[in-house]
């Protein structure tokens, strides 16, 4: 089956049984996995652009197993959140934040949004991150996100129940704050 640029999106998997080769996997998941991964970095677009190179790289070296998987997209979802809780673990990073940023302009107010809502998962833990992601921004149901992350059903619903309070709490700390 080739997929068409109407796969993409994110409904994009649900439809797609088979892959015929990495290149278009990767031109029908790229540009969702890489949203997905700026989520789950908390907005860090080196971080993430790192995150999907290794998933695609973890993907291409068993690509034999992962093209008869029953859903290469699946698949490849699984090996990106697999692959950033594993980084959380090791904290093997070494670089340091700054405080100071240089100058900029006004955000404009969507934007700035956006920034206060990473800021927000930020917060989160890493493993709440991950299921706030894959229910509200991949789209996936509460079975779906379960089976992806091997965890229950339960512990899906418990931690995405827990992750948007917070995240509700902290979004309207901010707007207190403006």
């Amino acid at each position: 089956m080739t997929i068409t640029k109407t796969d993409v999106g994110p409904t994009a998997g649900r439809e797609v049984s088979r892959v015929q080769d990495f290149d278009e996997l990767v031109a029908a998941t790229g540009r969702q996995l890489h949203r997905a991964a700026l989520l789950l970095t908390g907005g860090d677009h080196h971080l993430a652009e790192d995150l999907l190179q290794t998933t695609y790289a973890k993907v291409y070296a068993s690509w034999s197993r992962v093209s008869r998987a029953d859903d290469p997209v699946a698949y490849t979802r699984t090996v990106l959140t697999r692959t950033f809780l594993s980084h959380r673990r090791l904290r093997r990073s070494s670089e340091q934040p700054s405080d100071e940023l240089p100058e900029r302009a006004a955000d404009p107010p969507d934007r700035a949004v956006r920034l206060d809502l990473v800021a927000a998962l930020q917060e989160l833990s890493a493993a709440d991150r991950v299921v706030v992601v894959h229910r509200y921004w991949l789209d996936r149901s509460v079975a779906e996100t379960a089976r992806e992350l091997r965890i229950s059903e339960t512990a899906v619903r418990t931690r995405s129940r827990r992750a948007l309070a917070r995240l509700r709490l902290h979004l309207t700390d901010l707007d207190e704050e403006s």
